[in-house]
């Protein structure tokens, strides 16, 4: 079982950046495809980008594609998502989650294919 904490998450003006970090912990993240998902209020928790456990897969939604860049570094046992040129929508809260069953190949953007979870972070754009 692996534990997973985001931070990172906080205020930003529209057009600035920020990095999101998720730190596993109890196990090694390179037994993982890691995803990004976020829950704006109100709305439904969506996809935002997911990385295979080689790094060769980032699938991204539309809606961040160009803008939202994934990355793992399993020596340091954490996933990042650097987001840039953030928009108002962009504002939501983050959850950072671990695929443990799947092979690289099913990367998915489904959340029910995703075994454990963290808390969450908030990040809340303002124009």
């Amino acid at each position: 079982q692996v534990q997973l904490v985001e931070s990172g998450g906080g205020l930003v003006q529209a057009g600035g950046s920020l990095r999101l970090s998720c730190a596993a912990s109890g196990r090694t993240v390179t037994f993982y495809i890691m995803g990004w998902f976020r829950q704006a209020p109100g709305k439904e928790r969506e996809f935002v980008a997911a990385i295979s456990r080689s790094g060769a897969l980032t699938p991204y939604a539309d809606s961040v594609k160009g803008r939202f860049t994934i990355s793992r570094d399993n020596a340091k046992n954490t996933v990042y998502l650097q987001m840039n040129s953030l928009k108002r929508e962009d504002t939501a809260v983050y959850y950072c989650a671990a695929d443990f069953r799947q092979y690289d190949s099913s990367i998915s953007s489904w959340e029910g294919r995703y075994d454990y979870w963290g808390q969450g972070t908030q990040v809340t754009v303002s124009s």
